[in-house]
């Protein structure tokens, strides 16, 4: 490679490693709004179910992963298939958010978005989708729910964390309390975008080089491009997390495994997985080294639900996106059936 191709490569990075997305391609109204969060509604193409779906996030990632691009975009997928499509997205908190808890996502957002979705739907049920730590939350939320749902999709969820494959030493010392991570969150009082990044890196390739790789091939294609800035524009984007919040998930998550356990406090009250008696769909994959599937599998033998079932697929932890514009086989053939079929009796 010549000096000028080196430099035309320096200055092609620094335009790909813009940050231009701030959403996603379909069309959506925001019906509800809460401090940074919003309730985004995406109508149904053709309505053709009458159980919405209410899609749940991350804590530390923007969700427009979910509407990356017209073709493989979970949300447009999903309404072209005839469901009406609510999207809670938690925004980016400052520091003024500092003490906003797992409990305050999970009973002033996740709960308070839920209910205005079922009023705002007409529904008489709902189903909930939850991916990464999203579905963390959504699964603490239809542990202790009063709505009616009928439907719990976990994607990729962390849920028992006795066993974490990375920083084994660090682990076990913050379970025998030779360290503490609470002063240092505390002094910060909000965990910065580029440091929840970095941690996410030292978890999965803390040096990768193979996108970039990528790109340098593809780079005169523009279709290609436009992609990868999209995906890589998710990828860099990290959302800050609160200071009560990372308390939360180091202590009572990774250090006590306080959910799994049944001795997770939401509001004074502990969260019973058993509770959970919705039907349950539990979405892993076998490459995942952020959440291996191994912290996902054990919720199965704990809740309550009659209709369950775990679907293990290929790949690493985005291995569960839509292609080709078409939903994943195993949501095209789970979910339509339990989703009220509009003239129905179901």
């Amino acid at each position: 490679m010549t000096s000028e191709n080196l430099i035309n490569w320096k200055n092609d990075m620094q335009h790909f490693n813009k940050l231009p997305y701030s959403d996603g391609v379909t069309p959506r109204q925001a019906i509800w709004k809460k401090n940074k969060t919003t309730l985004w509604y995406y109508p149904a193409s053709e309505k053709k179910y009458s159980v919405p779906l209410f899609l749940i996030y991350s804590l530390v990632n923007r969700p427009f992963i979910l509407d990356l691009g017209h073709g493989r975009s979970s949300i447009e997928a999903f309404i072209q298939n005839g469901y009406d499509v609510y999207l809670l997205d938690f925004g980016i908190p400052g520091l003024e958010d500092r003490n906003i808890s797992i409990d305050d996502y999970v009973k002033a957002y996740i709960q308070s978005g839920v209910q205005r979705a079922i009023r705002h739907a007409k529904a008489k049920e709902i189903t909930i989708i939850g991916y990464c730590l999203g579905g963390t939350l959504a699964a603490i939320y239809c542990a202790v729910a009063k709505e009616p749902i009928k439907n719990l999709i976990l994607i990729v969820t962390p849920i028992d964390f006795e066993k974490i494959p990375y920083f084994d030493s660090w682990i076990q010392a913050l379970r025998e309390e030779r360290v503490s991570f609470d002063s240092y969150i505390d002094e910060m009082g909000i965990i910065p975008g580029p440091k929840v990044e970095a941690g996410m890196r030292l978890l999965t390739s803390p040096i990768y080089y193979s996108p970039y790789l990528s790109l340098m091939r593809k780079a005169q294609d523009p279709e290609y491009v436009d992609k990868w800035i999209r995906f890589n524009t998710w990828t860099k984007g990290h959302i800050p997390l609160t200071a009560k919040s990372a308390q939360q998930l180091t202590n009572d998550l990774v250090k006590e495994n306080k959910l799994i356990k049944g001795n997770f406090q939401l509001h004074g009250a502990s969260v019973k997985l058993e509770s959970i008696s919705a039907n349950l769909l539990v979405v892993v994959t076998d490459g995942d080294r952020l959440v291996p599937k191994e912290q996902s599998l054990p919720i199965l033998n704990i809740v309550s639900s009659v209709d369950k079932r775990c679907e293990i697929l290929r790949g690493g932890h985005t291995g569960t996106s839509v292609k080709d514009g078409k939903l994943p086989g195993f949501l095209a053939e789970w979910l339509p059936e339990r989703s009220s079929p509009l003239g129905s009796d179901v």
